[in-house]
């Protein structure tokens, strides 16, 4: 759980499977605790996707009790942004939201191998938003933790 006035990162995806779960995933280790993150999609899987499981725990991370979560208009209206990535007009817009768009190849289907460019590609995202949003100094500090748990 983040601070009371962290700011609250919300990634969707159509199925919550696979790309907003790698998100979160990279998101949450590298600002443990100064960022709210939480991941949706706006038609959820029945469970992740096994390569991309597979992919994040050669990074160190385990998500795989992790479970798609269908995406609802109160979770929306409470962050303060949004990625969206390829979920199109099944987002809602709220005013007040800042919204981005990323556009990533979705692991559905998939290798692992395939799977790996994809995961390294949010990862470098993820970085970027981590600095924008809390600074290069608080960001860097927490580039090598992993914290044991992740809730959304």
């Amino acid at each position: 759980m983040g601070a009371p006035d962290a700011p609250i990162v919300l990634f969707v995806c159509v199925h919550n499977a696979g790309r907003s779960q790698i998100a979160a995933a990279f998101l949450e280790r590298r600002v443990a605790g100064r960022v709210i993150v939480r991941s949706a999609g706006s038609e959820p899987a029945e469970r992740l996707n096994p390569a991309v499981v597979e992919a994040m725990a050669e990074v160190g991370i385990d998500i795989s009790a992790e479970r798609p979560k269908l995406l609802e208009g109160e979770v929306v209206r409470a962050a303060d942004v949004v990625i969206t990535m390829g979920c199109g007009d099944a987002c809602p817009v709220y005013p007040g939201v800042r919204y981005e768009d990323w556009e990533l190849d979705d692991p559905a289907g998939r290798t692992l191998a395939d799977v790996r460019p994809i995961r390294d590609e949010i990862e470098r995202r993820v970085e970027d938003l981590a600095v924008r949003l809390i600074g290069q100094a608080e960001s860097s500090e927490r580039i090598d933790a992993r914290p044991s748990g992740r809730t959304r």
